[in-house]
């Protein structure tokens, strides 16, 4: 029987990618998988919330706004991001 892989990607590297893409004025990324154990998705990777603030929110609709988060973070989805909550707001 093999051992269960759990997929390496961290709340520190989705934190630098924001950091990166987007120049927040506020971020908070905290990993959330504990509360999905035995859930169907949880083998396959980490359930993560985002809280962000940043300008380059202005005028965005939230679907906008959540576009630019993942885009920001899309490397790292393969790796092991299984849900992402988004909290997206302007300075």
């Amino acid at each position: 029987m093999s051992a269960k892989h759990t997929p390496g990607v961290s709340a520190l590297a989705i934190e630098q990618a924001l950091l990166q893409r987007l120049n927040p004025i506020g971020l908070e990324v905290i990993d959330e998988s504990h509360l999905h154990a035995g859930h169907a998705g949880a083998a396959s990777g980490r359930h993560f919330r985002v809280r962000i603030r940043s300008d380059r929110f202005t005028g965005l609709t939230r679907i906008a706004r959540h576009r630019l988060v993942y885009d920001a973070v899309a490397e790292l989805i393969p790796q092991g991001i299984h849900a992402l909550a988004i909290e997206a707001e302007t300075a």
